[in-house]
């Protein structure tokens, strides 16, 4: 079974299109863990809706290629998202292998681990928070290193609503 990371964001009615997409995944893959969910402000252009963001760890057999295509693809078009040249589109979800097992290179078009992932609070915390003591593929650096360089940035922790999508998948923290 492959370890992976799968980075869960929604700026459109981001309350049940996280909640839908988590419960969808849930049917399709092993979750093993959910990171806190945090509210923050939209990446790149001012005057969007905040998203919100966290990271799930789940488990499957599934190679990173079929994941995306076959599971988050299909969960992102069953909740209405449309793809656009804008890379800051608003979204109703936005579903991203960040971290698989220990791999690291390009497969099936997908560069594993997420290139974004030391630069992105809203990845490198919840990733910190789910595996502290993983090094990040690639870097020899341990997720804890990577998240605690950004402690202070401005993301408010949905604590309440964490433990409402634990409790859903039934996944208590």
């Amino acid at each position: 079974m492959a370890r992976v990371f799968i980075g869960v964001g929604s700026n459109i009615d981001p309350e049940p299109n996280v909640e839908k997409a988590i419960n969808l995944l849930a049917g399709s893959v092993r979750v093993v863990a959910l990171s806190t969910f945090y509210r923050t402000e939209a990446e790149g252009r001012g005057g969007q809706p905040p998203f919100y963001n966290g990271v799930v760890e789940v488990a499957t057999e599934m190679p990173p290629g079929e994941l995306k295509r076959c599971v988050l693809r299909q969960i992102e078009d069953e909740l209405g998202r449309t793809r656009t040249e804008d890379k800051y589109a608003a979204r109703t979800i936005d579903l991203d292998i960040l971290i698989c097992d220990d791999l690291a290179g390009t497969f099936d078009g997908l560069v594993i681990p997420d290139p974004q992932i030391a630069e992105r609070p809203f990845l490198a915390i919840p990733l910190g928070e789910l595996a502290p003591d993983l090094v990040l593929p690639g870097t020899g650096v341990p997720l804890r290193e990577i998240a605690e360089a950004h402690i202070g940035q401005k993301m408010e922790p949905l604590r309440e609503y964490t433990e409402l999508l634990r409790r859903s998948i039934g996944r208590e923290s």
